[in-house]
């Protein structure tokens, strides 16, 4: 990709250093490379994400025509790709929702758990696992109904709790997830394929970890649970407290035959992305792949980090890129009465805490954005930060500390023509952050 001059077009160069991340995680890239050969029995592909449909195109297209391969995958609404040309569909791709799991996600769990029947030791199971895979693949645990799981996942998603927090509980209330899926494709063997979304690329935390097993106990999620307020039903609690809903553990016998692979993860798009703005003559800085807080804080961080390097007192001397990622989280208060709710996801929110810290700063630009394509659950991926974005909304009466009060950063950014809007980008490589000071 030939990129802008970061120097006239700081916007352009921004979007096409966001490409570059993505371009960096597609299945297509880097899948084919981390595929075995073909059993003596059959292969069976299951997986689960927001890239599980490309990632499902791209194992069909690697693998030899004339060995069996069969399987289903489930991935969010509108992110299945079109199939490259000329390859054989092999491997059904359906699709439900996200973040909030659907009855279409439940059946597609039931019907994925009903296809490991009948496996052999000749056979390979091949877990394609991609982030949004815990709420695309839902099988609640006995005492729980999908609208359980529905109104737990509202409240985690509004409650603050990080990742690592909220898929350790998830992992307790589900049949499929933290390890189970594994369990039931013995005796076959199993390789996980898996793309992070995760800060420290933990494998058994992407998806809830399906096939791996899992280190946090019953124990654990009723405290995260109670931490948060999460509402459980009474026999719910009851089987966490007696440990009944425990996950298959780490040495356990059922892993002896399953291994997993990270093919693509954070860092790497970062470095991509690095690589690119000193392919532009820029010095680059990569903060961290693993950065998790609350979004307008970690936009008031970047904010303060960028203005010393803008005045020459930073750590970093200009011009420069300062890049960073991770997993942010947007903690949902009470409106006040009177008060519309917004719209925004993370990256947005970020955003918003970075204009409103640089305070116009000269020679500052920025953009965050979520690398599948969709921040939270608007149709953006994230939005664009400029030294003149107060002005502009000074100047349509927009008050920045206004909108952050209702969590609007949707309505900010669009009303300024700032949203970053890509589409569903069939991977997702979680938060991208690109500061360019000039």
């Amino acid at each position: 990709m030939q990129a802008p001059d970061p120097t006239s077009a700081p916007r352009e160069f921004l979007l096409h250093l966001l490409d570059v991340a993505v371009a960096r995680a597609q299945p297509s890239h880097c899948l084919p490379a981390f595929l075995p050969a073909p059993p003596k029995g059959r292969t069976l592909v299951l997986g689960a994400g927001k890239g599980a449909g490309a990632m499902a195109h791209a194992v069909e297209a690697a693998w030899p025509a004339d060995a069996p391969l069969s399987g289903l995958v489930v991935t969010r609404y509108g992110h299945t790709p079109a199939r490259p040309a000329g390859v054989t569909p092999r491997i059904e791709v359906v699709e439900a929702a996200h973040p909030v799991p659907d009855a279409a996600g439940m059946q597609a769990a039931e019907h994925l758990l009903a296809l490991t029947g009948g496996l052999t030791a000749d056979d390979l199971v091949l877990c394609l696992i991609s982030g949004g895979g815990s709420a695309l693949l839902t099988l609640p645990a006995e005492g729980l109904s999908l609208e359980d799981k529905q109104r737990i996942n509202r409240q985690l998603l509004a409650s603050g709790a990080g990742i690592h927090e909220m898929n350790a509980l998830r992992k307790h209330l589900s049949r499929i997830k933290g390890g189970r899926l594994a369990a039931a494709c013995g005796p076959a063997q199993v390789l996980t394929l898996a793309i992070s979304d995760v800060p420290g690329d933990d494998l058994a935390v992407i998806a809830s970890g399906p096939t791996v097993a899992d280190e946090s106990t019953c124990a654990e999620a009723l405290a995260i649970a109670r931490r948060y307020g999460i509402e459980l039903p009474a026999p719910v609690t009851a089987a966490l407290e007696s440990g009944a809903l425990e996950t298959p553990k780490p040495g356990d016998a059922l892993f002896a035959r399953h291994s997993a692979r990270l093919i693509a993860a954070p860092r790497q798009s970062l470095e991509a992305a690095a690589s690119a703005v000193r392919a532009a003559g820029l010095a680059a800085h990569i903060l961290s792949d693993e950065i998790e807080g609350e979004s307008r804080e970690i936009g008031k961080m970047h904010a303060a980090l960028a203005r010393a390097v803008a005045h020459g007192q930073g750590a970093f001397e200009k011009p420069c890129v300062i890049l960073s990622g991770g997993e942010t989280t947007v903690t949902l208060g009470p409106v006040a009465p009177g008060v519309q709710p917004g719209r925004g996801g993370r990256a947005s929110e970020f955003c918003m805490g970075l204009a409103q810290a640089l305070q116009g700063q000269a020679g500052v630009w920025g953009l965050a954005a979520d690398t599948d394509g969709i921040d939270g659950v608007e149709d953006n991926a994230g939005a664009l930060v400029t030294p003149d974005t107060l002005a502009r909304a000074e100047s349509r009466k927009l008050t920045v500390l206004e909108y952050m009060a209702r969590h609007d950063a949707y309505g900010f950014f669009e009303a300024l023509d700032d949203l970053v809007v890509t589409g569903p980008t069939h991977t997702n490589v979680n938060d991208f952050r690109a500061i360019l000071v000039t």
